[in-house]
């Protein structure tokens, strides 16, 4: 006869859970160390030393001294999440409760802080000298006097210039809604991690989308300048591709946020998943989506004045033209009309949103 399977105690189980979490937990500890030392060492040499003191303006690279530094990083990054008085041992909740470990961590941060503010300052070239130079500050004076003195000779040009920024917006948001709503649902981590396969369409999706968030509108704008032509065809699609990356993650956080409770008390009658997300889900995310929506339309119409700088049409491709051609009279109207405009989307975005709630 087989012998019968011991059946694991609650709290071993719960002992075992708490040791495998752990353990996960110092490997991220570990990572974020070797990050941090790989980011140091990098400021130093290539920020600071190579930059700054060589004042070299082309930087050498080699794959073979990044390898090393990298190799060099997770050495140490490993010795020191080990030892449980690492920065990252502190960030995940894992250092040890001495004053040497709450030392260690607490000087590395404010070292890493610090380093990074010094070689910002560095590289950005910061001059109080050329800020308040006599030179410049007469420059400065010029181009601010004809912009408060606008040309209204393109007052009609620039009116359909900006009705033509809101309606790329506007086109750019609404079409954007069905492709997000599908794709928040797919990217909501407690909607899809009942099994491995809806998992790895999450971990996917999570990829793609923040992927084609990292890329700015103003970058789509050139990818679709080239491939669809200038216009606002190419802005208003390089708008919608980036909204839709955008709000697919705020939609899915919204959905991640809802009670528990509604989804419970709908599974526990038999419910199937599209039934439980309709009848508990939906109900409580309705007002945070219509909120997101309105408040990326505001978004959007700034966003289309800058991607028409390359080409996105709208407003955006008029400033460029008389800013090139330094007509600053005229850029002077385009920024007043730019900035009326703005402020009263955001006006009436800020009503609506507080009629919903």
């Amino acid at each position: 006869m087989l012998e019968p399977e011991l059946e694991i105690h609650p709290k071993e189980k719960i002992l075992r859970k708490k040791k495998n979490q752990e353990k996960v937990d110092l490997v991220k500890a570990i990572l974020l160390d070797s990050f941090f030392i790989f980011y140091t060492i990098l400021v130093l040499q290539r920020a600071i030393y190579y930059k700054v003191i060589l004042d070299l303006r082309e930087l050498p690279f080699s794959w073979y001294e990044i390898g090393f530094i990298a190799i060099v990083s997770v050495l140490i990054g490993i010795i020191w999440g080990y030892s449980r008085t690492s920065l990252g041992a502190k960030i995940m909740g894992l250092a040890k409760e001495t004053k040497f470990a709450k030392l260690s961590s607490e000087i590395f941060a404010w070292t890493l802080f610090n380093l990074t503010f010094i070689a910002g300052w560095l590289v950005t070239k910061i001059s109080l000298i050329d800020l308040f130079s006599a030179e410049g500050i007469e420059g400065a004076n010029r181009i601010f006097y004809a912009l408060f003195t606008p040309e209204f000779g393109i007052f009609d040009d620039a009116l359909f210039a900006i009705i033509e920024t809101i309606y790329l917006a506007l086109i750019a948001t609404l079409l954007s809604i069905p492709p997000t709503l599908i794709l928040s649902f797919l990217t909501a981590r407690n909607l899809m991690k009942d099994h491995w396969y809806t998992f790895s369409i999450y971990y996917i999706l999570r990829i793609i989308l923040n992927f084609v968030r990292s890329i700015e509108p103003l970058i789509w704008a050139i990818i679709f300048s080239v491939w669809v032509g200038i216009g606002p065809f190419a802005g208003m699609i390089a708008l919608l591709v980036h909204t839709i990356a955008a709000n697919a993650k705020l939609y899915s956080e919204a959905i991640e946020s809802i009670e528990e409770g509604p989804v419970d008390a709908i599974a526990a009658t038999g419910a199937n998943k599209l039934q439980i997300i309709w009848y508990a889900v939906i109900p409580q995310i309705v007002l945070p989506f219509l909120s997101f929506t309105i408040y990326r339309w505001d978004i959007n119409v700034r966003m289309a004045t800058v991607i028409g700088l390359v080409g996105g049409g709208g407003i955006g491709t008029m400033l460029m033209q008389y800013q090139g051609l330094a007509q600053w009279h005229e850029v002077g109207l385009i920024v007043i009309m730019i900035a009326i405009v703005v402020w009263i989307m955001d006006y009436i975005s800020a009503k609506i949103r507080e009629a919903i709630y």
